[in-house]
C-alpha cells in the first residue's frame, strides 16, 4: 500500500525540488511518518534539540544577512550592496517609474554569488541531538526510499554511495540501508501495484493514444504509447502505458507490431477509438496497418473512418517553420547576441550593468531556442526585444561583440512578434494535457486561417511573404478541416453546428453549406453507432411494463377505453425507439451556453450535469472529448527518459527504464522539474 506522502494525480500535480540534498531531507522527514506495515521493527530515539529556545518570528527576508542598505542615488532609487562582492543593487519603490523592486533579484544573486557560496559552509550552524526510543520499520523506509528513487530520477544505487551510507549510519547505526538489487526489487512492486491499479481505472468506454518514437543519448530508439480517456467522474486522464526500447527499423510496420502487442497486453485493443501521431511516413503506415488490425476484429467504430488524428501542434510547426524561413538574417543576429551574452561570466556581468545603465525595467530573462520548436524561437525574440537598448550599450563598450540588430532589424522584430503572438497563444493553448483540447481544434484552426487571409494583404512585405509561404503550407495540411475534430466544436455547448455554419461563412458563403452539411452527416454516422449499441444494450432485457402490456392486449374482459390507454403506451414505447435523434436534436435545437472569454468553461462538467438528459450523447461527447490533438503528453515522457537514461546510466536495462519512466508518471501524473524546460534556458533577470 502506498505511503500516505505519495498520491497519484490524475493529470500532473505539485512536484518538490529535485537534486540529492532534497532527496535527503525527504527521506529523514519521511522515517518520521508511521506506516501500518508489519514488519521488522528497530529502535531509535526521538530527537530533543538541547537548549532549544523559541526564536522570534522575522521580519525581514534572509537576503538581508549578505546586504547592506547605502542609501539613495541621485534618481531617488534606494540601493543595497552585497557584503560579500559589492555587487550593487536598487531596492524599494522608483519614485518615477513606481516601479516596486522587491527583494527577488537579490535572492537570485545570493543563490549565483561565487563569493557567498563559498562563505556559506562555514557558517552552517551545528546542534547536537539526542535520541530517544522510537520504532523504525524497516519495510517502510525501503518503500519510501525506492518512491524517492523513482520521483527524483535517482540512480537504483543510491543507497549504496558511500557517502550516504555513512550518513544515515551517523543519524541511526540501526537503519538497513538496501542494496541496488534490492532497491530494483522494490521500485518493481510499486510498478506493478500501479499496473494494476490503472488497469482498472481505465474506464469501459473506448480510449484515445497517442505514441511517439524519441532517440536517447545513447542512441537508442524508445517508442512511448500514452492513453487518454474521460474517467467514471468525467475528469480527463492521461497516463503514460509503455515507454520501451525498440531496435531498428523503425519501419510503419515494426511499429504497428509493438504498439498492438502493448494494447493486447493492457486489454484495450476493442476499445480504441482514435490514435493521434506526427506527421511522419512511418506513422502514416503504421496506423493503416493498425487500423486494418483492429477492423479485422471489428472493433473500430465506422470501420476505423475516424481512427487517425494528425498533430495539431506538429502541423502548426511545420506550417510556421515556413513563414521563419523569411527572416533568418535578424533570427541568427538575435542568436548570435544572446549566445555571446551568456559565454561568460564576466560579459554578463557587464551585460547586466548594461541593462542597468539603459534603466531596463523587465522580468523577462535571455532566452536559448530550440530550431526545431518554433515557440522557443518565438520567445528568443519576444524577449531580446525587451534589452534593445541594453545590446545598443553592450556594442559600444564591448569592441568583441558584433551581432548587434540596427533600428530598423529591431523594428522589423517587433512587428514580426506581433504577428506571431496569435500563433503562439494557439499552440500552447492546444498542447493542454489537462484538459479537453479537440473542442478548441475548430476555432483555433479557423483563426489561423482568417489570420493568414489578413496578413495576405498586409502592406509590409516581410509579413505578406510570410504570409504567404504560411498559406501555401495550410492549404497542404489544413485545407480540409479534420472532420472528426469538428465534432468536438459540435459537442461544446457555446458552439454547437450554429459555430461552424458561422465560420464556414466567414471563410466562403458560396461553400458553407455544403461544408456544413458534410460534417452534420458524418456526425450523425458515428453518433448512430454509439445509439444503436447503446440500445442494444439498453433493451436487451425485456422491461416488467412491456410484460404487463402483453398481459393486457390478452385479456378479453378489460374495457376498450383500457386497450385504447395500453395501445397509447405502446406508441410511446415506439416513438421512443428512436430516442437517439430527438434527443440529439433536443442538444442541437437548445440555445448556446452564454460565451464569455474571461472564464474558464469545463466542457466536461456540463456533460457529466446533463448525463441524465443526453445517456447517449454523453457516452459519444466523452469519447470525443478525449481526443488529443497533440502529441505533447507522449513527447513529455522524453524529458524525463533523458534525464533517467542518461549517458552515465546507459547500461540501465530498457525494463527498468520502462519502471521509472512510468511508475513516476501513474504516482504524479506529467510533472516537469525546472531542469525540464532545457530549451528555453533563461537568464534572469537580477539587473533591477
Amino acid at each position: 500500500m502506498r505511503t500516505q506522502f505519495f498520491q497519484a494525480t490524475v493529470c500532473g500535480g505539485n512536484m518538490g525540488n529535485g537534486g540529492e540534498e532534497g532527496t535527503i531531507n525527504y527521506i529523514m522527514d519521511s522515517m518520521n511518518k508511521t506506516v501500518n506495515i508489519d514488519d521488522e521493527v528497530v529502535s531509535e530515539t526521538p530527537p530533543v534539540l538541547s537548549g532549544s529556545v523559541e526564536t522570534p518570528k522575522k521580519h525581514f527576508s534572509n537576503v538581508w544577512k549578505y546586504f547592506t542598505k547605502t542609501g539613495v542615488d541621485k534618481d531617488g532609487v534606494e540601493r543595497a550592496v552585497c557584503k560579500y562582492c559589492g555587487h550593487d543593487y536598487a531596492i524599494g519603490k522608483n519614485p518615477k517609474t513606481k516601479n516596486h523592486y522587491g527583494t527577488s533579484h537579490l535572492s537570485r544573486h545570493v543563490s549565483i554569488c561565487k563569493n557567498i557560496q563559498s562563505s556559506s559552509v562555514d557558517a552552517i550552524p551545528t546542534q547536537d541531538v539526542s535520541f530517544g526510543a522510537r520504532k523504525i520499520n524497516q519495510k517502510t523506509q525501503r518503500n519510501i526510499l525506492a518512491q524517492a528513487i523513482i520521483k527524483h530520477d535517482l540512480p537504483f544505487n543510491f543507497a549504496e554511495y558511500d557517502m550516504i551510507r555513512e550518513w544515515i549510519n551517523y543519524v541511526n547505526p540501526n537503519v538497513v540501508m538496501p542494496s541496488r538489487n534490492t532497491v530494483v526489487s522494490d521500485v518493481q512492486k510499486i510498478y506493478m501495484r500501479e499496473k494494476e491499479k490503472l488497469k482498472e481505472v481505465i474506464c469501459p468506454n473506448r480510449v484515445c493514444l497517442t505514441s511517439d518514437v524519441w532517440t536517447a543519448a545513447t542512441s537508442e530508439g524508445y517508442i512511448c504509447l500514452t492513453v487518454h480517456f474521460v474517467d467514471e467522474n468525467w475528469r480527463l486522464v492521461s497516463k503514460i502505458l509503455n515507454f520501451y526500447r525498440m531496435k531498428p527499423p523503425h519501419t510503419g510496420v515494426e511499429l504497428e507490431a509493438t504498439l498492438f502487442d502493448y494494447l493486447k497486453q493492457w486489454g484495450i485493443d476493442k476499445k480504441v477509438f482514435s490514435i493521434t501521431l506526427d506527421n511522419a511516413s512511418a506513422n502514416d503506415n503504421m496506423q493503416d496497418i493498425l487500423k486494418n488490425h483492429l477492423r479485422v476484429q471489428n472493433s473500430l467504430l465506422c470501420d476505423g473512418e475516424f481512427f487517425h488524428v494528425r498533430s495539431s501542434a506538429h502541423i502548426l510547426n511545420l506550417i510556421i517553420q515556413e513563414g521563419l524561413k523569411v527572416t533568418n538574417e535578424t533570427l541568427f543576429k538575435i542568436r548570435e547576441s544572446v549566445k555571446y551574452v551568456r559565454g561568460s561570466d564576466g560579459r554578463m556581468i557587464k551585460f547586466q550593468d548594461c541593462v542597468q545603465d539603459a534603466g531596463i525595467d523587465t522580468t523577462i530573462g535571455l532566452r536559448l531556442d530550440v530550431s526545431t520548436r518554433w515557440n522557443s524561437t518565438y520567445l528568443i525574440r519576444e524577449s531580446a526585444i525587451k534589452y534593445e537598448k541594453a545590446f545598443d550599450t553592450l556594442q559600444v563598450v564591448d569592441r568583441n561583440y558584433k551581432y548587434c540588430l540596427s533600428y530598423e532589424e529591431w523594428r522589423k522584430g517587433e512587428k514580426l512578434c506581433e504577428f506571431l503572438k496569435p500563433f503562439y497563444e494557439t499552440t500552447n493553448m492546444v498542447s493542454g494535457s489537462c484538459y479537453p483540447t479537440s473542442n478548441l481544434y475548430f476555432m483555433q484552426v479557423w483563426k489561423i486561417e482568417c489570420l493568414l487571409n489578413e496578413y495576405l494583404l498586409n502592406e509590409d512585405d516581410v509579413i505578406k511573404d510570410m504570409a504567404t509561404r504560411m498559406k501555401g503550407k495550410f492549404e497542404k495540411y489544413w485545407k480540409n478541416y479534420c472532420v472528426l475534430l469538428a465534432f468536438g466544436a459540435i459537442l461544446d455547448p457555446r458552439l454547437k453546428l450554429d459555430f461552424l455554419r458561422f465560420c464556414y461563412t466567414k471563410l466562403n458563403p458560396l461553400t458553407s453549406h455544403e461544408k456544413v452539411n458534410n460534417v452534420k452527416d458524418k456526425f450523425d454516422k458515428l453518433y448512430g453507432e454509439y445509439a444503436n449499441n447503446f440500445n442494444a444494450t439498453s433493451g436487451s432485457q425485456p422491461s416488467n411494463e412491456s410484460n404487463l402490456l402483453s398481459k393486457s392486449h390478452g385479456d378479453g374482459n378489460r374495457s376498450k377505453k383500457s386497450r385504447l390507454f395500453n395501445e397509447f403506451k405502446m406508441f410511446q414505447n415506439e416513438t421512443k425507439s428512436t430516442i437517439g435523434k430527438s434527443k440529439l436534436d433536443l442538444y442541437l435545437d437548445e440555445s448556446q451556453v452564454d460565451y464569455d472569454d474571461t472564464e474558464e468553461f469545463n466542457v466536461l462538467y456540463y456533460w457529466k450535469s446533463n448525463e441524465k438528459r443526453f445517456p447517449t450523447l454523453s457516452i459519444f461527447a466523452r469519447d470525443v472529448l478525449s481526443i488529443p490533438i497533440t502529441t505533447v503528453a507522449s513527447e513529455s515522457a522524453f524529458s524525463i527518459g533523458g534525464r533517467v537514461l542518461t549517458k552515465y546510466r546507459s547500461s540501465t536495462l530498457p525494463e527498468n527504464v520502462q519502471m521509472l519512466i512510468c511508475a513516476r508518471n501513474w504516482l504524479h501524473g506529467f510533472v516537469e522539474s525546472p531542469s525540464d524546460n532545457d530549451e528555453t534556458k533563461t537568464l534572469e533577470s537580477s539587473m533591477q
